[in-house]
């Protein structure tokens, strides 16, 4: 660049611009952390199963000291009649088979509140609604922690054949008495046995012995009538026919 004359004659050197660095702002970083394992809020397997345990003797204390049976002898409330009274039933039905209130007893006192077609309804849908509370309790707060228990050789071929042939064998835990009702339901909710079949086959397979008691109990006034005595053979002969089968099963696990 030339050089600039001054007034006096002399020269005079261009300075260059002076360029200020002003520090940037430091940008605070975030500190990167391995991922971990997540954080589970659903309680643990066996705090479930304790849950699923106190629930269960929660409903069977409700139920001695409400005591349901007393609606064989002391009838149903008179402020309820009909239609609502069968839904009503139905409903504290349901909720006592979870209690481990016998359902024969249930089937015999639906007969006599309220006939043997009404009755049957209701019962039968009682036992379905039961059923699926069993069923969702136990699949939701037992399973995980009791299906490492299945080791026995009589556990796992149950197990094996709820999960793989699970209408068929529901059906047949309905048709033939033997296991209980509650028993039922919980080994199936243990097992892999999905839900709609559990529900269908329970429904299906209850409407015999179901009807049974129903018509046993609208007819228990005249034990020697015609229904009344097939009724009692329509109970009793499933009954000879699942043990015999029963028998036969315990052969066949033996003989393997």
């Amino acid at each position: 660049m030339p050089d600039a004359t001054t007034r006096s004659g002399g020269t005079a050197t261009a300075v260059p611009p002076v360029v200020v660095l002003r520090p940037t702002p430091a940008v605070p970083l975030t500190p990167v952390t391995p991922a971990g394992p997540a954080v589970r809020a659903w309680p643990s397997a066996y705090v479930r199963l304790a849950l699923l345990l106190a629930l269960l003797a929660g409903a069977a204390t409700a139920v001695l000291v409400f005591d349901p049976q007393r609606l064989l002898t002391a009838g149903w409330p008179p402020q309820l009649g009909g239609f609502a009274a069968a839904g009503v039933f139905a409903l504290a039905y349901g909720l006592c088979t979870v209690a481990f209130v016998p359902r024969p007893l249930l089937n015999l006192a639906a007969g006599a509140l309220f006939g043997s077609a009404l009755g049957l309804t209701s019962a039968l849908a009682g036992t379905v609604l039961g059923a699926g509370l069993a069923f969702g309790l136990g699949r939701a707060l037992g399973q995980d922690a009791l299906r490492p228990l299945l080791r026995g050789r009589w556990l796992k071929a149950a197990d094996g054949q709820l999960s793989r042939h699970g209408f068929r064998s529901m059906l047949a835990a309905r048709l033939f008495p033997g296991v209980p009702f509650w028993a039922a339901n919980y080994c199936a909710a243990v097992s892999r046995m999905r839900t709609l079949p559990f529900l269908v086959a329970t429904a299906l397979g209850s409407i015999p012995n179901t009807a049974a008691y129903a018509v046993a109990g609208a007819r228990a006034s005249a034990p020697t009538s015609p229904a009344f005595l097939i009724a009692l053979a329509v109970i009793g002969l499933p009954a000879l026919a699942g043990t015999a089968l029963a028998w036969r099963k315990r052969h066949q696990l033996r003989a393997r």
